[in-house]
């Protein structure tokens, strides 16, 4: 009893001395910002003494310091309904606000500032008070953990806290990092975490083990994911399609279609997701049956607090740190982007994308304020002892479509989710229960200029004129739909839609076009059925021979009166469905497992019309965009197709000999089968927390 009383007290005092510490250096940094800004005074305009100066900069920053404490949270509280761009900017006056707050409380009433002075001295001072906090607290595995609790989400306070039996399970999606993109950054020592975990090191042996699994045709986050988290991601033939029979382009990092997509998916697979029960979402396109989502694209339109996805924003930016922090590393990371782009255009590097605009502000959300919110949440599950988390950081994606793969940047961004990786390890030391973390990916990327730079036309251009139909004289982009766009559309409350295209386009004779990375999808929306080759050919005469023949092209699946479905090539090749092979014809050379996913995309509902896949080199990996992109993926040809799982050697292995859905070369195919896995996983956990001593006696009870 005596050793617990001490013990509380050692706590309590080396509280108090971390208090007074950042208590301290809040009042030092008040002192040098009265001394650098003219527009900030800590005394009277006769003068005082260093001593009353001392003492109201402390009596300022104590009382700032109990504001931000006591009175911030409440105000995010009240802000529950701004939109989250909003409230990033409210966050930094109403900090501003509290200082001046805190220096009319002061009672020598000597202190005084301009607003916009207010505004710098606040972000700096809680800035500095979080440094100085969080360094001590390092020092104090207990106080680190209390500090890490202040990450989790205020609202899952309301609930008590889960069962924390057995272990708990955290999937980190990283998106488009393919298989060898992974063990490259792994060879060339930018991923030290990951080296680790695969290698081991000091006398330990490795702990995780690395699979590589094998896309669907429609090699993208939507349809990977979708299948990943529900099981099912039949019938999503590619990012964007038309659907006939609603009349409407369906498009995957738009809320409404994620919405649809989810309820379909929960249907056909007959149960609500991978996370069902004490699971929860952070930063995905589709829910997965968890109770917890936040940042997710399905719910997105939703109005209920309890699941609105902006909430995981709000979280994160009730602690002002986070926010000042956050802004400086985004606008470090627009400055970096316009420089990298910059270079990039002056060296007249080839392939190469526009890279103005907004897309500066969009890779910089992607990749600082997206991955620190949805880490932020997935250390306040873990610390909350959920079950199981699933959390995708698009940060890579976003930057390989435009920088490439394998570029300097792209590489860059790998060592930072390296590190939020080692992040979510250490916090897992301080979690109520043991975590295992899987890390995967849903996709890899293709390297490869766009279709429109190599032939000077687009897809929808070359289609125009096998129509006989006007084509515009300069070839206009096709726009891009990264899944970070989503987010920050989702995140400014604005509805994702792109530039001229029509989501109920009227029942017109002229074809729709549309893009998937590599993969582009025709259909003509005046013919209410799927059309055969036959009435394509009656219609168009020269249209499937012109695409078939084109050098920028691999191959075309279109329905067909006699064959049921038929693969075309160049130079009249012809092979029906059921007789694909991966190593002749059109699909040599697209890889293991290519002609079993032709197939299975060939019985879905809303296949297009004519699906197109681009060229692709085997020597180099290269395909042809039919987007604005240099590293792509939406079809066959190349690393997007492969995809990796790495995994603790304490689960199960990810196959086994003969089961079904694995491929002898590459591993398991499609993100249905990998879903199977995920779920067999999370069940071994469920089922050794039922053989523990605790929960055999709780069930005996």
């Amino acid at each position: 009893m005596r050793g617990v009383r001490e013990g509380r007290w050692r706590r309590i005092a080396s509280q108090i001395g971390r208090s007074v510490a950042v208590w301290a250096v809040s009042t030092v940094t008040m002192l040098v910002l009265a001394g650098i800004l003219p527009d900030f005074q800590l005394q009277s305009a006769d003068g005082d003494s260093a001593t009353t100066i001392a003492v109201t900069a402390a009596l300022g920053a104590g009382a700032f310091g109990l504001l931000s404490a006591l009175v911030w949270p409440l105000l995010v509280r009240l802000l529950l309904l701004v939109p989250a761009w909003i409230l990033g900017l409210l966050v930094f006056f109403l900090n501003g606000a509290l200082l001046l707050v805190a220096l009319d409380l002061n009672p020598a009433e000597r202190g005084a500032a301009a607003p916009e002075t207010a505004v710098v001295v606040a972000a700096v001072m809680s800035a500095v008070a979080s440094a100085t906090g969080g360094a001590l607290a390092v020092r104090d595995d207990d106080a680190y953990r209390r500090r890490l609790y202040r990450l989790a989400d205020r609202r899952r306070r309301r609930t008590p806290p889960p069962s924390a039996a057995g272990h708990g399970t955290v999937f980190l999606q990283l998106d488009g990092v393919g298989h060898d993109v992974l063990l490259d950054a792994v060879g060339k020592g930018l991923m030290p975490t990951v080296a680790r975990w695969l290698d081991g090191g000091a006398g330990r042996g490795p702990s995780h083990r690395l699979t590589p699994w094998r896309t669907d045709w429609s090699s993208q986050t939507g349809a990977s994911q979708l299948g990943i988290l529900h099981g099912s991601n039949h019938d999503v033939p590619a990012f964007r399609w038309y659907e006939k029979d609603t009349r409407e382009v369906m498009v995957c990092n738009r809320p409404t279609s994620a919405a649809e997509l989810q309820r379909r998916a929960v249907g056909y697979a007959g149960h609500p997701g991978l996370l069902t029960g004490d699971g929860a979402s952070r930063g995905n396109l589709f829910g997965g049956g968890a109770d917890e989502q936040a940042l997710v694209l399905s719910i997105a339109t939703r109005r209920r607090r309890q699941t609105r996805s902006r909430a995981g924003y709000f979280a994160y930016f009730s602690d002002p740190a986070n926010a000042v922090r956050t802004a400086l590393s985004f606008v470090s990371e627009v400055g970096r982007e316009i420089g990298q782009s910059t270079r990039a255009r002056l060296r007249k590097q080839r392939p190469r994308v526009s890279r103005g605009g907004l897309y500066p502000f969009v890779r910089a959300f992607a990749t600082v304020v997206e991955r620190d919110v949805v880490v932020a949440a997935v250390m306040g599950d873990m610390l909350a002892g959920r079950t199981a988390v699933y959390a995708d950081l698009v940060a890579y994606d976003e930057v390989a479509h435009h920088s490439g793969p394998m570029s300097r940047d792209a590489e860059k961004v790998l060592g930072r989710l390296d590190r939020s990786l080692a992040l979510i390890e250490k916090v897992a030391e301080h979690a109520p229960r043991p975590y295992r973390v899987v890390v995967l990916s849903d996709h890899g990327q293709s390297p490869g200029e766009t279709f429109r730079a190599r032939y000077g036309l687009t897809l929808g251009d070359l289609v125009r004129a096998g129509c006989g139909l006007p084509v515009p004289r300069h070839a206009r982009r096709t726009r891009s739909g990264a899944e970070a766009r989503a987010a920050v559309r989702a995140a400014l409350r604005i509805p994702v839609e792109e530039a001229g295209e029509q989501y109920r386009p009227s029942r017109r004779s002229e074809p729709i076009v549309l893009a998937s990375g590599n993969l582009g999808l025709i259909s003509f929306p005046d013919v209410p059925h799927r059309m055969t080759k036959e009435e394509i050919e009656a219609r168009h005469p020269a249209l499937l021979t012109t695409l078939a023949n084109h050098p920028g092209i691999g191959f075309l699946l279109v329905r067909s009166e006699r064959y049921g479905g038929v693969v075309l090539g160049a130079s009249g090749a012809e092979v029906p469905v059921a007789e694909l092979d991966d190593a002749s014809g059109p699909l040599a050379g697209f890889g293991p497992g290519a002609a079993a996913a032709v197939r299975r995309t060939h019985t879905f509902p809303h296949t297009a019309d004519i699906m197109v896949n681009s060229f692709h080199d085997p020597a180099d990996g290269e395909v042809l965009a039919f987007e604005e992109q240099i590293g792509s993926h939406g079809g066959l040809g190349g690393a997007q197709q492969k995809a990796f799982l790495l995994s603790p050697l304490a689960l199960s292995p990810p196959v086994a000999a003969g089961e079904d859905g694995v491929h002898r070369a590459s591993g398991p195919t499609g993100a249905e089968q990998v879903h199977r896995i995920l779920r067999r996983w999370l069940r071994e956990a469920r089922d050794h927390a039922a053989q523990l001593p605790g929960a055999r006696e709780e069930n005996a009870a």
